[in-house]
């Protein structure tokens, strides 16, 4: 069978055999920068790239201020046309928000890392504001959407404000080398979940994942003190979360036929660009200290864990059973019609007539054809379960982007792009002296299991249905999707796969010399449970047969 990319550049499309050569990180970083430029408000200064916006939101924080979503949702407007009621919230002494102080004083710590040396001014008071918010959001204890109550519907903070504090508390210590911040994360680790939550998500609403990384990072820089005992479990914890990702844990992140990170229908890109970034991270402070990642299937290299993060950066690029890149201006099959009010409007500076709030759906939302503003950079929400996807405009759980997806990829993409370099991410690191090997008895062998040949079992079966067709220079390609269901009562392992007369590429399975296996995240199917994966080539089905496997 000829490498992947052969068929995808033989059977699919010029698109296609682009992703597999590879990608142009640099590219999609200043594509994604420019998406952030997109979405400014004010007064947009003379430096401003994304030309088709103009000045918006000028009376923002004043006696009409900061966005409502019921109201925004019920107009479809140019950010410059807005008319809808933006008054301003705040949270105070008797009206507390800890999540969003929390969360504020940890972004403006992290922030005078950035601008320490360019700009040690404003760093200082961003380090100042960030410590006034931290006491505040301590002090003051409640939840923010108790406060706003109307952010319940869209962002209700379902984690709580114990992340935050522990979130703001390690970018403090990071920025200050303050001993009361590490003091307050060691002494908080167990009462506010840093030490006891085992994560499979980091996101805009749970930052226990990321909290458990940099203390994991503080440990590795020999910097944990009195409190190293404690610093190991919030460490544990953050493997928990790498383990995962990487389908080597106890409880693993569920995937795609194509291999995406899954986790929810709506706007999923967004946990698959976090997870990415921790990844990455973690992958160079593990470098820097000489060591692997201990999962339960086994010791992992760092470089397995960038790899995989590069792998979901390629599929989000293009490298994928559709062949689409979900950034919006990458490649040349990307998302035309994105569910995004500024880019679906014509631009005020090429037609200046006023849009009205319901005249917006009525000319533009329902509107066919491509965005007339290309919203560049833009990570829309991305692929379903199964790696479908449906541009058009109404379907936003699928073609809305969002900052939240964005943000987060910046930094892998920069990682991608820059390479290492050797740059040591932990100094100063505290080299431990090697402890003295110690014999460990070796394991108990467990018995043989046979391998049952499936013509003789019928207790797995496989079904096959073409998903979608297309004509690509007068020939058509279907994409299959297969299910293999394990009907016996117990549990199947050591699954080979026999697949004749495939003339395309194919999507989750593991190739073994003449025979295909279980996909790298899972290594067995339970009682009752079924795999999918999919291929694409342009003919009737390939013959599929199992071949052999065992039952436990």
């Amino acid at each position: 069978m000829a490498p992947l990319f052969l068929y995808l550049y033989l059977f699919l499309s010029s698109s296609l055999a682009f992703a597999f050569a590879g990608h142009d990180y640099g590219q999609a970083l200043s594509h994604s920068i420019l998406f952030f430029e997109a979405q400014r408000s004010g007064y947009l200064p003379s430096t401003q790239r994304v030309t088709w916006r103009g000045d918006s939101g000028l009376l923002d924080g004043k006696s009409s201020g900061v966005g409502d979503g019921n109201t925004d949702h019920y107009c479809w407007q140019r950010p410059e046309d807005m008319t809808t009621d933006r008054r301003a919230y705040k949270i105070d002494v008797n009206n507390p928000g800890s999540d969003l102080a929390g969360e504020t004083a940890a972004a403006m710590a992290a922030a005078s890392v950035v601008f320490r040396h360019s700009n040690p001014s404003y760093s200082n008071e961003l380090l100042t504001h960030a410590k006034q918010l931290f006491e505040f959001a301590d002090k003051y204890r409640g939840k923010y959407d108790g406060s706003i109550t109307l952010a319940r519907k869209y962002y209700q903070s379902f984690s709580g404000y114990d992340d935050e504090l522990l979130w703001a508390a390690a970018w403090l210590y990071q920025a200050t080398d303050d001993e009361y911040y590490l003091n307050y994360l060691a002494n908080n680790g167990d009462s506010l979940g840093g030490t006891g939550w085992a994560m499979t998500e980091f996101s805009w609403d749970v930052k226990y994942a990321g909290a458990q990384v940099l203390a994991a990072k503080f440990l590795m820089q020999g910097k944990a003190g009195a409190h190293s005992s404690v610093l190991e479990r919030y460490q544990q914890k953050a493997e928990y979360f790498m383990c995962s990702c990487l389908g080597k844990g106890s409880k693993n992140v569920q995937r795609t036929p194509g291999g995406l990170l899954f986790r929810q229908r709506w706007n999923n890109m967004q946990f698959v660009t976090s997870a990415s970034f921790l990844l990455t991270v973690y992958s160079d402070y593990l470098s820097s200290s000489g060591k692997g990642l201990s999962c339960n299937s086994g010791t992992t290299s760092p470089s397995e864990l960038l790899a995989f993060a590069k792998s979901q950066v390629d599929y989000i690029l293009g490298d994928n059973p559709r062949a689409t890149s979900y950034m919006v201006g990458y490649g040349s099959n990307y998302p035309k019609q994105v569910h995004h009010r500024a880019s679906s409007i014509e631009s005020i500076k090429v037609d200046s007539s006023f849009v009205s709030c319901r005249g917006g759906y009525a000319t533009w939302y329902g509107r066919e054809g491509s965005d007339p503003n290309l919203l560049n950079g833009a990570v829309v929400g991305g692929p379903d379960g199964y790696d479908n996807f449906v541009d058009e405009r109404d379907n936003y759980e699928q073609t809305e982007p969002a900052t939240y997806n964005n943000a987060p990829l910046l930094g892998v993409l920069a990682r991608l792009s820059g390479g290492h370099s050797g740059y040591n991410q932990l100094l100063p690191v505290v080299v431990h002296t090697p402890k003295p090997k110690t014999t460990k008895p070796a394991p108990a062998i467990p018995p043989k299991s046979t391998p049952v040949p499936a013509e003789s079992s019928g207790l797995i079966t496989v079904q096959q249905k073409i998903t979608t067709s297309w004509v690509y220079k007068g020939r058509t390609y279907h994409r299959y999707s297969t299910m293999v269901t394990n009907k016996s009562a117990k549990t199947m392992k050591d699954l080979k796969v026999s697949i004749e007369k495939l003339y395309g590429p194919l999507w989750g399975l593991t190739r073994n010399e003449d025979s295909y296996g279980f996909p790298e995240w899972i290594d067995s199917l339970p009682a009752g449970k079924s795999l999918e994966f999919v291929y694409i080539h342009p003919a009737t089905p390939a013959e599929i047969s199992i071949s052999s496997y065992t039952l436990v």
